[in-house]
């Protein structure tokens, strides 16, 4: 009798797909037009860019605010988490009807709204524990120099979480590359239009394609986000030994670290 195992076991990898793979992705033809590798790269790289900006502009200042505060802000990150419990597609659908009652139509709108939700909570609960816990003896010693209210959130207390905050900005990036190929179930003209159509059209090689290109994409998210935050903080590396001891009571722990 032949169980599940013996059959994976006899299965070999079809060379024909690597073939059928690079043949796609070397054809200068399939990078060309409207529709081409590259017009579609372009808009995945623009609806990610746009979507991280504007869950930016969202969260990080009012979470910035609530941690220098101190208060509310376990409400207001437990309000944000709603976003990471509903599945993108669902909210894709939800927001479909009335992108087309509103004249925004298929496709970017839908999609974009999806990902902003998604973006937003790695921010803002990234940022608002990065500033609650700057340490209490520097902010008090900025307010003893003088520095007004204001001057210690932007001088003290943000280049003290930069670290963090720029953390939650990666995370909330790499998630954005790679759901936003569901939009193309929507009309939306990414990299997921490759994989959608590869998958109906039965050509493994489009398919591969698009799957590869999402990966190495969001590798380079990855890889862009880590450069910049060792470039902008040089010295979070001497202090995150002296930051993890510390502990506070509610405490919200940030949001995947490590992707």
């Amino acid at each position: 009798m032949t169980g599940p195992y013996q059959l994976l076991a006899a299965a070999e990898p079809d060379p024909s797909l690597w073939s059928e793979f690079t043949t796609y992705i070397t054809t200068a033809e399939n990078w060309t037009g409207d529709r081409g590798i590259w017009a579609d790269l372009v808009a995945h790289v623009e609806i990610s860019v746009t979507a991280v900006a504007i869950a930016a502009a969202i969260a990080i200042v009012p979470a910035v605010l609530l941690g220098h505060a101190k208060k509310g802000g376990l409400f207001a990150v437990s309000v944000v988490n709603i976003g990471r419990a509903l599945p993108s597609f669902a909210i894709i659908a939800l927001v479909l009807p009335f992108s087309l009652e509103w004249g925004f139509g298929l496709g970017f709108w839908p999609t974009c709204v999806a990902l902003v939700l998604l973006a937003i909570p790695p921010m803002f609960t990234n940022t608002y524990t990065g500033v609650r816990d700057v340490d209490a003896g520097t902010v008090e010693a900025a307010a003893g120099m003088g520095m007004t209210p204001r001057r210690v959130i932007w001088a003290v207390e943000v280049p003290s979480a930069a670290p963090l905050i720029i953390t939650g900005a990666r995370v909330a990036a790499v998630q954005v590359v790679a759901t936003a190929t569901l939009g193309a179930l929507v009309g939306f003209t990414g990299l997921g239009s490759l994989i959608v159509e590869g998958f109906a059209q039965q050509n493994d090689g489009k398919l591969l394609t698009g799957a590869f290109l999402v990966a190495v994409l969001s590798l380079l998210t990855e890889a862009l986000f880590y450069g910049v935050q060792r470039l902008a903080t040089p010295w979070a590396r001497v202090a995150e030994p002296r930051r993890a001891r510390r502990r506070r009571s509610p405490r919200i722990e940030p949001v995947a670290l490590d992707v």
